[in-house]
């Protein structure tokens, strides 16, 4: 259903409440192209109305000759900072950005965080953001999940259709994504709601199967085939099925770099306001599927890069797979159960 431009702005002044905008600080809307009408009009609305001192900086697009895909993750590391020292000066001297354009896994980023900046981005559909405002209960419960990851040193995932992976841990750190950014340089992202950290390098062997219904972005597709990954020493080495699999490999090879290739977070959605089925209602150029991200007892996992965590690889190629039914292991023990978590807030209706 539309949401009326009230409803947004209340939205808009929950999220910077939990951020902990304060009256006279600084706040930069960063806009591009697609850019969604109402959330920019809203967040400036609501920006004010809390007074801050608010800025619009609007940077054309890049990329439309590199890119296969019209959403905003099909091509990462370029963006429209790239070589723009006038723009990324102006987010530094901000204390918020409110990222409308989609600004990921780009050094200009993990700039302009390192001056103490926060970063909240926010490109989903209205209706979806505020079907999923985040909550503090949102940020203990990841919070919560990231700790015990962060404590492990294997993570083991496992599956009825055949998933048997493992990753060692402990060389990058665990990743709580709540939904609002509440301290110096944090970066965040409305909606979310999960835990996750990267593999060691080198450090994931087994395989993994996409069985059929599970979501492949940013294709934004449910996997009609069988897709299985044989995983060897951090990369997937071989993409076996039918012409989902072949869609998938195309796809990949068209970034003509092996680092595509290579695990990247893992993780487990925790938010039951998100859900499995949602991404079969909206058209594709619609929403980048956060709902898929984030939905409670999948499995996310992604291949390619892993500079966000302070690795080196860098890849423009990044695909996300969250898996229902699997079983997600720290060290042995049990925090998600063929796709049911296991904190005690389970979502026993969840798909």
């Amino acid at each position: 259903m539309p949401v009326s431009d009230h409803q947004m702005i209340e939205a808009w002044k929950q999220v910077l409440t939990l951020s902990k905008l304060q009256a006279g600080q600084s706040v930069t809307v960063l806009t591009s192209a697609a850019t969604h009408p109402q959330t920019l009009q809203c967040a400036l609305i609501g920006s004010q109305a809390m007074g801050a001192i608010v800025n619009r900086l609007d940077l054309p697009p890049v990329n439309a000759e590199k890119a296969l895909s019209r959403d905003s993750l099909a091509y990462l590391g370029t963006t429209p900072l790239t070589g723009n020292p006038a723009a990324i000066a102006a987010l530094k001297a901000s204390d918020l950005v409110l990222d409308l354009m989609t600004l990921l896994f780009s050094p200009e980023q993990h700039e302009i965080l390192a001056s103490g900046t926060r970063i909240l981005l926010a490109v989903e559909p209205p209706e979806v953001l505020v079907r999923m405002v985040p909550t503090l209960a949102d940020r203990t419960r990841v919070k919560a999940a990231a700790a015990r990851i962060g404590a492990a040193r294997e993570m083991h995932v496992v599956s009825a259709a055949g998933t048997d992976l493992r990753c060692k841990l402990g060389q990058y750190p665990a990743i709580s994504e709540y939904g609002f950014v509440d301290e110096p340089g944090r970066w965040d992202h409305w909606p979310s709601g999960f835990a996750l950290t990267w593999p060691d390098e080198g450090g994931a062997s087994g395989r993994i199967v996409i069985d059929r219904g599970d979501i492949l972005l940013p294709q934004k597709a449910y996997a009609s085939d069988r897709i299985v990954l044989t995983v060897d020493n951090g990369y997937a080495v071989k993409i076996e099925g039918g012409v989902d699999a072949e869609l998938l490999e195309d796809y990949m090879a068209s970034f003509r770099d092996p680092e595509a290739y290579a695990i990247s977070h893992i993780g487990w959605g925790l938010q039951p306001r998100a859900r499995w089925s949602t991404l079969g209602l909206y058209d594709r150029e619609a929403t980048i599927g956060m709902d898929a991200r984030a939905y409670e007892g999948n499995f996310l996992f992604s291949l390619g890069p892993n500079n966000e965590a302070g690795g080196s690889r860098d890849t423009a190629c990044h695909i996300d797979i969250p898996l229902r039914k699997c079983t997600v292991r720290l060290d042995g023990v049990d925090m998600v159960r063929d796709g049911q978590v296991l904190d005690g807030r389970e979502n026993h209706d969840a798909c």
